[in-house]
């Protein structure tokens, strides 16, 4: 794919990851609230230490969806796929989708889970058209989004300048048998 269709797939993500974190940090604050103005209690637990405990474990959940957007906002922009902790982190939120849409199936409903798989499939792709790696032998990827440095195999300087993030396909020819 592209530059023109990798860019908005990562922007996209980027979106809705903000707006998802925005939405299990207020949803979490919205609980902690309502525990302590009801001052339940669970087991015997504080009502006052659930209270803060939710609200700063969803602070903390959606301030880490809001980095994981970040992450891919980044990727867009510099139109490189990432590297070390950044794909970590998408990995990471792309198994915790996963595991959040297995859970969402059984308690809020199909809706949820759309919607989990929904977003599973957008990180996914964000990593999957940024990936470091081409999939096929004798893809030479050059120019401004090369992050790799320059190629020391077999197709090596069959680039004809910067190709702006172009993938071009270059057959490879394997060596002839030798006569002997």
């Amino acid at each position: 794919m592209g530059p023109v269709i990798r860019r908005p797939v990562a922007v996209v993500t980027a979106i809705v990851l903000f707006l998802e974190g925005l939405g299990i940090a207020g949803l979490q604050w919205l609980l902690g609230t309502v525990v302590d103005r009801q001052q339940m209690s669970l087991a015997g637990l504080d009502p006052d230490a659930m209270s803060v405990s939710t609200k700063a474990g969803g602070v903390l959940f959606g301030l880490y969806f809001v980095f994981c957007g970040v992450v891919a906002l980044l990727i867009a922009l510099r139109n490189r796929p990432a590297a070390g902790l950044g794909r970590i982190l998408l990995i990471s939120v792309a198994v915790v989708h996963g595991l959040l849409g297995a859970l969402a199936v059984g308690l809020v409903g199909w809706g949820a889970f759309a919607f989990m798989m929904v977003v599973l499939g957008l990180v996914l792709l964000t990593l999957m058209t940024y990936d470091r790696q081409s999939g096929g032998a004798g893809v030479v990827s050059g120019g401004d989004g090369d992050v790799d440095g320059p190629s020391d195999g077999p197709s090596a300087g069959l680039s004809d300048g910067p190709s702006h993030g172009v993938e071009r396909s270059v057959p490879v020819v394997p060596p002839a048998p030798s006569a002997s």
